[in-house]
């Protein structure tokens, strides 16, 4: 695919603030705080969109202390966007209110998309577009207590084959004042498995022709991005588990989307979007180094560090027991002296963009007993089904 300028609709903007080129990191539970998303901001020059991990409105409201450090922005992140996860309408509505008056973000996003057991049996999530009018007294509130804020929502399909909601939660998403929408191409059934339903974003873009759409599922790639544009006319992409262990792809993205053929370099010490192992060391080094000084603690931001490992080094000759080492280490010292110890001349390997992350798929969803009898009826739900801890 060559890499000219794709054909967006329009430039995209969300509310006031223009997103150009029209790339956005997804919220990722656990991954999204501020230390990565300065990095990915970093590879792309500050240009796109870069949004926090799932924050949840009970626990945003009572100010738990874990919360609001999750919702700290770097003084150089601009617009500050906040993923807010809520089932109860009264509960979004405080949080978001909150949010306005308290001039704690920027932009809004409310999250209609996390397949996880912990959040669907609650009737939050991926679950929550099945009950309409829920969806709507949430819409509403948000929208209402937003202000001038500009409010957007991440979706599913849908639960299941059998239960798709996604074309009438953009219908009523356009209703109640959604600024725009970004759809995951998966049912919450499917998790991170198969392949994502493209097809669906571009029905999604025709039902809704009056806000932006955002298509999310299977950008591994530049190229994977502006093949979706091209494929779905959506207005902009959504990047998650593509930039895991490579938020490099963030300087590829915008060199892609502005019709570069340059060789797509930019970021931290002139890292490439096809780094050799030196370059990607030094990317991991960096990432520890900001999780310690976010945290305050080197050896806790080196521990949450560990996580990321395996992604960074996917592809590379690196043998078990290395990775197992450099997966258990402690400190910067340690990780330093575990990756110069690797031949860092390897160049980027053949076959590495592929999957990461969750690709499990074909799961039972669960839900709420009797969430599925009627799609309108959403009695039960209330402030008890709201989750009480923030992020990952």
């Amino acid at each position: 695919m060559p890499t000219s300028t794709p054909l967006v609709n329009s430039p995209l903007s969300i509310g006031p603030h223009p997103v150009r080129p029209p790339v956005v990191l997804a919220p990722m539970a656990g991954i999204t705080n501020a230390p990565f998303r300065t990095l990915c901001r970093e590879f792309s020059g500050g240009k796109g969109l870069f949004v926090s991990e799932m924050i949840t409105t009970r626990a945003l409201v009572e100010r738990n202390e874990k919360t609001m450090q999750l919702i700290h922005f770097d003084a150089s992140e601009t617009p500050r966007s906040i993923q807010l996860y809520g089932v109860d309408p009264a509960t979004v509505g405080k949080a978001v209110r909150m949010i306005a008056e308290e001039d704690l973000a920027d932009h809004i996003d409310l999250n209609f998309g996390c397949p996880v057991p912990k959040v669907t049996r609650k009737g939050g999530g991926s679950a929550l577009p099945y009950k309409r009018h829920l969806l709507r007294a949430i819409l509403r509130e948000a929208v209402s207590g937003a202000g001038d804020l500009p409010v957007t929502m991440k979706m599913r399909k849908g639960i299941d084959d059998d239960h798709i909601t996604y074309l009438d939660a953009g219908r009523i998403a356009v209703e109640e004042g959604v600024t725009a929408i970004a759809l995951h191409g998966r049912t919450a059934a499917q998790h991170y498995g198969g392949t994502a339903d493209w097809d669906a974003i571009a029905r999604l873009k025709e039902h809704v022709p009056e806000i932006p759409v955002l298509g999310n599922g299977d950008i591994w790639s530049a190229d994977d991005a502006l093949r979706m544009v091209r494929a779905t006319g959506c207005d902009g992409v959504v990047v998650g588990r593509g930039c895991l262990g490579r938020p490099w792809l963030f300087a590829d993205l915008v060199a892609a989307f502005e019709g570069r053929t340059d060789a797509r370099a930019g970021g931290p010490d002139g890292c490439s979007a096809r780094p050799t192992l030196r370059e990607v060391a030094a990317v991991m080094v960096r990432h520890a180094t900001l999780l310690g000084e976010w945290i305050g603690d080197e050896t806790r931001g080196v521990i949450d560090f560990r996580k990321h490992v395996a992604w960074y080094l996917k592809g590379f000759a690196v043998g078990s027991e290395m990775r197992k080492r450099l997966a258990i280490t402690s400190s910067l010292a340690e990780l330093r002296s575990g990756l110069d110890e690797l031949d860092l001349d390897q160049p980027w390997p053949t076959g590495a963009d592929g999957p990461r992350g969750r690709t499990s798929g074909n799961n039972r969803v669960v839900l709420p007993d009797g969430w599925l009898k009627d799609p309108y009826d959403c009695a039960g739900v209330g402030e008890d089904a709201e989750l009480d801890t923030s992020g990952g």
